[in-house]
């Protein structure tokens, strides 16, 4: 059977800031993503499943990536763990979407975690072959299945 790649598109509204970093983005600030979600599977071939012919169900792909992905980031401050100190602890108490990682929150680093995040919810007949997210019209940073083998 051949493979297919099926991809989906989101969007969603985030906030983070730079720890440490030598520039403009050490300051909060907004940006407008969006995420290209490819996985990569067979088509149903059993004529009487309700799926015949689908890798996925755009649907359920749908469902997967906005529960734990856009639900999750969308109107959200990210920010690194080392940023820990009173100033974040008054935000945190400002606001309620507010999450801490351990990692820079970069567009490279939130598409390695997006990753993380995806490939244990899909059906194992299923893989997570890419991702791209864009964090500006004209930026965006990709992850490949392949890369990551």
């Amino acid at each position: 059977m051949d493979k297919v790649r099926v991809t989906k598109e989101f969007s969603f509204e985030m906030a983070h800031a730079l720890w440490n970093y030598d520039g403009a983005c050490k300051n909060i600030h907004g940006h407008s993503y969006r995420l290209f979600v490819t996985i990569k599977g067979e088509p149903i071939s059993d004529e009487n499943h309700v799926k015949f012919g689908m890798v996925m169900d755009f649907k359920d792909l749908k469902s997967i990536v906005n529960q734990h992905v856009v639900e999750v980031l969308d109107h959200s401050l990210v920010v690194f763990s080392n940023a820990e100190g009173d100033t974040l602890a008054q935000v945190r108490k400002m606001y309620e979407k507010v999450y801490v990682f351990d990692f820079q929150p970069t567009c490279e680093n939130l598409v390695i975690h997006i990753a993380s995040t995806i490939t244990p919810k899909l059906p194992p007949y299923l893989s997570l072959y890419s991702l791209k997210l864009y964090e500006t019209a004209t930026s965006y940073a990709e992850w490949y299945a392949s890369d990551n083998a």
